[in-house]
């Protein structure tokens, strides 16, 4: 009988914990589900970057994947990975060295929507002598990847003969890629110049919300050594870019676009919203943000328009316009009339916001039913001046007081640009 009792109550144990483990796994595979089907709903089923691809034959429903990313992109239903939140796969790819099976196979684009992605050889260059392309515009997510290809891309320029240009390289844009290019410039005494189109350092990680948690691994970086971080915080990485900066002195042309790449005697002239740039080589590194998509309406250059938000009680007491019709532009609505006194309205050119999350969509219902947002359906920003934002709706045109206008319109890759100048770039669909 002790021996009975001996051999029962381990297995008594190990029925328990296989009885909670799976009532686990439907929990969390109902949860899944669920935010399956509210991508779906939303019509957010597009990743708009480097994503995985699941084998159902192969995996074994491990949930490694799910652990391994830290964007809640993954999920396990009926046992196998899924790509539950297609649209807030960034691109870092964690997820497939995690799998125990090797079940996931990272691809660009889909079998419905393609992406297109710049040629490069394995030094970064594209098919046009000169022009290099570093970090995510190249379709690669990872801070890490873009440290080293920014890197690599001006080892090479150094290792080549000086020619008679005013300068050796423009870096285009002040991200983790033009970062690190920037100081192995600096390192290499190159003659360089570095632009960045908004106001601060970190490229893509300097849109995100505050104290969101940024996956990366060491990087070395020239001049400054090996940093070693994995998870970590939007504002602490942006402390850590804001040190590079104030250790190296960094000369970062902040607020300048690039507007234009051109050809001339051999040469890149690179003009931007502040003059232009004779050069014998160009290093892209703008990330797949593009350039924010203007609104074409007159006096949109007042400095009231911006095309981000960063905080929302910096609008406390104005009356703001946001336009667009996405959850970004709704997001940004609705943490401002969040704020006390806060008069918002938003602008949209649809008839109606389809393509977002049903519970951006349901924040937004409560609150106009509490007056806190309105909406103007099926309008366009006409016209901007300090003290209204005039908005075309048909043929009847609709003034409204106005001390803030927040754009949410996307943005725009230099793809045409690109094929301008000869850049070859590539359609993947899955692949």
């Amino acid at each position: 009988m002790s021996d009975f009792v001996f051999y029962l109550v381990p297995a008594l144990f190990v029925l328990i914990a296989i009885a909670l483990h799976i009532r686990s796994n439907k929990k969390a595979h109902k949860r899944h589900a669920e935010v399956l089907k509210e991508a779906v709903e939303s019509g957010l089923t597009e990743p708009p970057s480097l994503h995985p691809v699941v084998d159902a034959t192969i995996c074994i429903g491990s949930g490694a994947c799910v652990r391994a990313c830290p964007e809640s992109a993954l999920g396990v239903i009926s046992g196998k990975g899924l790509l539950v939140n297609p649209s807030h796969c960034i691109g870092h790819g964690a997820c497939a060295p995690a799998c125990p099976v090797g079940a996931i196979k990272l691809v660009f684009g889909t079998a419905k929507r393609g992406m297109e992605i710049p040629h490069v050889t394995p030094e970064f260059e594209t098919n046009v002598p000169g022009i290099f392309i570093a970090g995510e515009l190249g379709g690669m997510g990872l801070i890490r990847n873009a440290v080293r290809q920014g890197t690599q891309a001006i080892g090479t320029i150094s290792s080549r003969p000086r020619g008679k240009a005013d300068l050796d390289v423009v870096i285009v844009g002040a991200g983790p890629a033009g970062i690190s290019a920037s100081l192995a410039a600096k390192q290499s005494n190159l003659h360089s110049v570095t632009i960045e189109q908004e106001d601060s350092l970190g490229g893509t990680t300097y849109h995100y919300p505050r104290n969101k948690l940024v996956m990366t691994s060491p990087m070395n970086l020239p001049l400054i050594g090996e940093i070693k971080v994995r998870e970590i915080s939007k504002e602490s990485l942006m402390e850590i870019w804001l040190g590079v900066l104030k250790k190296t002195s960094l000369d970062i042309h902040f607020s300048e676009r690039m507007e234009d790449i051109s050809q001339e005697d051999g040469l890149f002239v690179v003009k931007t919203n502040k003059g232009s740039y004779r050069t014998a080589n160009v290093l892209l590194s703008i990330g797949r943000r593009g350039t924010p998509r203007k609104l074409g309406a007159k006096g949109e250059e007042h400095p009231k328009v911006v095309y981000r938000l960063i905080e929302a009680e910096q609008y406390r007491n104005l009356h703001v316009l946001v336009v667009g019709g996405g959850d970004s532009a709704l997001e940004a609505a609705l943490d401002i009339s969040d704020q006390p006194g806060t008069i918002v309205t938003i602008s949209y050119r649809s008839n109606a916001f389809s393509r977002v999350k049903p519970k951006n969509r349901d924040r937004l219902d409560q609150a106009i039913a509490k007056h806190r947002v309105q909406v103007e359906l099926e309008t366009t920003v006409k016209e901007i001046t300090p003290e209204l934002a005039i908005l075309k709706k048909g043929d009847e045109l609709i003034e409204l007081p106005n001390q803030a206008i927040i754009v949410c319109a996307g943005g725009e890759l230099p793809t045409p640009m690109l094929k301008k100048i000869g850049v070859q770039v590539n359609a993947h669909y899955g692949t």
